[in-house]
């Protein structure tokens, strides 16, 4: 099987570009070790956010290296927490690097949200945390497999790897690449104009863009940029950083763009809220963590879990035991004798010790 081919395409946005700000968005593809990774970052806009450039692409390299040196263990580990919260980790060890080489007050300075994906052999590890998209290309359609994760009560705000519990928002998917075509990650100010929120809708275009990497990384990433410039940046002069990135699939079959659905039905609404959930709940939560605890409290204390056992084997285990306790009580004189004996040789010593004092005076 065939490595993958990636690609990877990063532009400044002319909200960027028009008030002198540098690029925010980083994005990096990468192909060493038989692990590909393409990975794409988005550094938060707002005031505080002083160093989110240094950040998003600090974000990028670190997750690029962990994946291409550690993939087989990330992979193999069940505890998707502990993996959830060793990604986060070599971020910070990284953000930790750039408080000190720039003197920062605080992580949040370097925030950023961090979409990737590696692929070694046919094991594929997805994982996202924030706004952006990442969608799934296979011979029969196109579907996020992340989508953006935007505030509760503010659709404009999301989650960066900086925030308390970063963990606990970034998301994990361990899977394998059949039936794969090609999956595309992009921030943002790409998914923005490909995606509709309501519907879960991915636009055709994507696969069209994934495409592109059939002639190649360098014509890919040419076709790329100017899609971006023309499409997506060029759309209007408050447009926003735009990174796209792609990992594809030779030989494996593209779906008819032609034949894909180009609108779909909104979602319905409603208005239960995952607090109404939680509160419906806790009663019952309540009730049965108590009987949990009092089925432990009464639980045998000789650990014995197996409840009821037959008569003949109780008789042999109370017999056991008798002869347990004899055992004990004549390991406990022979103990007693040895303590005492311990004693009058200590009394014996220090009584000398005094008479050799009073003879020395």
């Amino acid at each position: 099987m065939s490595m993958p081919e990636v690609a990877a395409v990063t532009l400044v946005g002319k909200k960027h570009l028009g008030r002198g700000v540098p690029c925010e968005d980083y994005s990096l593809a990468t192909k060493k070790n038989g692990v590909s990774v393409v990975v794409v970052a988005d550094g938060a806009g707002s005031k505080q956010y002083t160093h989110a450039r240094f950040g998003s692409k600090a974000a990028c390299e670190v997750i690029s290296d962990l994946f291409i040196d550690h993939f087989d263990a990330i992979y193999s580990e069940n505890r998707e927490a502990a993996v959830r919260s060793l990604i986060i980790t070599a971020v910070h060890i990284k953000f930790a690097d750039l408080l000190k080489e720039h003197q920062l007050d605080s992580l949040e300075r370097l925030s950023c949200t961090l979409l990737f994906c590696a692929v070694k052999d046919r094991r594929m590890i997805i994982g996202h945390i924030g706004d952006g998209l990442i969608a799934r290309v296979t011979p029969s359609g196109l579907s996020p497999i992340t989508m953006p994760q935007n505030g509760a009560n503010n659709a404009s705000s999301t989650y960066f790897v900086t925030v308390p519990h970063a963990a606990d928002y970034l998301r994990i998917i361990k899977t394998t690449t059949d039936d794969c075509h090609a999956v595309a990650l992009m921030t943002d100010g790409v998914q923005d104009n490909v995606y509709d929120e309501t519907s879960g809708l991915v636009k055709p275009v994507v696969v069209r863009m994934c495409n592109t990497l059939f002639d190649g990384r360098e014509a890919c990433e040419k076709q790329i940029k100017e899609i971006l410039e023309k499409y997506i940046v060029g759309s209007s002069n408050n447009s926003d950083d735009a990174s796209f990135g792609i990992i594809y699939f030779n030989g494996t079959d593209t779906p008819d763009t032609d034949s894909l659905p180009k609108q779909a039905v909104p979602f319905p609404r409603n208005e239960e809220t995952f607090k109404d959930l939680q509160t419906l709940m806790l009663a019952d939560a309540k009730k049965a963590k108590s009987i949990i605890v009092d089925a432990k409290a009464n639980a045998p204390l000789d650990g014995d879990k197996s409840g009821v056992v037959k008569s003949g084997e109780n008789e042999s285990a109370a017999e056991h035991t008798s002869e347990k306790m004899e055992d004990i009580n004549v390991a406990a004189k022979k103990t007693g004798k040895i303590v005492l004996a311990l004693a009058i040789v200590e009394f014996l010593a220090i009584l000398a010790l005094l008479v050799k004092i009073f003879w020395l005076k």
